[in-house]
């Protein structure tokens, strides 16, 4: 609105200079970026994150199944400051343990997989997911999951958008400053010496 006023406002006054009528342009042409071209942008965005995403989770849920795996016993620990480390920080709500699980082939399997807290005692079940060979592999993406992913990639694209637009305005408006400021300074280089004197004008 103010970058519409100030180009009315400008249009047939004698003081215009050409950096006012500039400055008054680059406002409006900001705000109309950050009100139509920013929203579109993080919805594009989002949009394409969202369709990425969903394609996805249809792929891992076609090629990841779900079975019932039975604690036998805790897993060694493991060797190394670094790995004794990590494994601390994981136990907090997860442990290593080694389970025996079927197969899609039907065959049974045995392997060192990770166990929430609650379901690690020996004889304990709990969900675990294998790819077609009966690998275990992490959980497939949840559509709910990738849906917030790409609601946080549109926002991510449209506070980034709206900040490079203003800093763009900035520079721009920046710059124009400087200039008014040469001209102002050469305009006063010219008449300063003779400011004040009788018959300055003249």
């Amino acid at each position: 609105m103010r970058a519409v006023t100030g180009l009315w406002r400008w249009r047939h006054n004698p003081l215009r200079r050409t950096t006012d009528l500039v400055e008054a342009w680059v406002a409006l042409v900001a705000a109309v970026v950050l009100c139509v071209a920013v929203p579109v942008a993080g919805w594009a965005a989002g949009s394409s994150a969202h369709q990425s995403l969903q394609r996805a989770a249809r792929a891992q849920q076609q090629g990841r199944l779900e079975t019932a795996a039975q604690v036998l016993r805790p897993a060694p620990a493991p060797h190394g400051a670094a790995e004794a480390s990590d494994q601390a920080a994981e136990q907090r709500f997860r442990r290593a343990v080694v389970a025996r699980w079927t197969a899609p082939d039907g065959t049974s399997r045995t392997g060192t997989v990770t166990a929430s807290r609650g379901s690690a005692t020996p004889g304990d079940t709990f969900p675990l997911w294998t790819d077609r060979d009966g690998r275990p592999v992490p959980a497939p993406l949840a559509r709910d999951t990738a849906r917030a992913h790409a609601l946080v990639v549109g926002l991510t694209v449209t506070l980034l958008a709206g900040l490079g637009v203003e800093v763009v305005r900035r520079l721009v408006m920046r710059r124009l400053r400087f200039r008014r400021y040469a001209r102002l300074d050469r305009a006063w280089a010219s008449v300063g010496p003779d400011w004040g004197r009788t018959g300055t004008g003249s």
